[in-house]
């Protein structure tokens, strides 16, 4: 097989950086963060010892992206730490689920 054909054989990313970028900024401008959204570490924890936000953070979170991409989040969902698990994974998820 040549190179060019395993090439188009490669799944796309699900989510790309700019989306990220744009979730990222949501959370800076959203909570007051003192960070700038690209010193986010797209794979740290969102809870706790990564970005350090708590619960209330996480549903203030949540009502944007439902505003602004049309997803609806819900509290009591099994996924939501698989969701919030890192911005990478939120990321990943509004890009396949966004109805905006």
């Amino acid at each position: 097989m040549s190179d060019k054909a395993s090439l188009l054989q490669q799944p796309a990313p699900l989510a790309d950086v700019g989306l990220r970028l744009e979730i990222a900024t949501l959370f800076v401008q959203a909570l007051n963060l003192e960070v700038t959204p690209q010193e986010i570490d797209p794979d740290a924890p969102l809870y706790g010892a990564g970005l350090g936000l708590d619960s209330i953070d996480i549903l203030e979170v949540a009502l944007l992206v439902s505003k602004q991409y049309g997803i609806q989040l819900r509290a009591d969902s099994q996924d939501n730490q698989q969701i919030f698990r890192s911005l990478r994974h939120l990321t990943e998820y509004i890009a396949a689920q966004r109805t905006k």
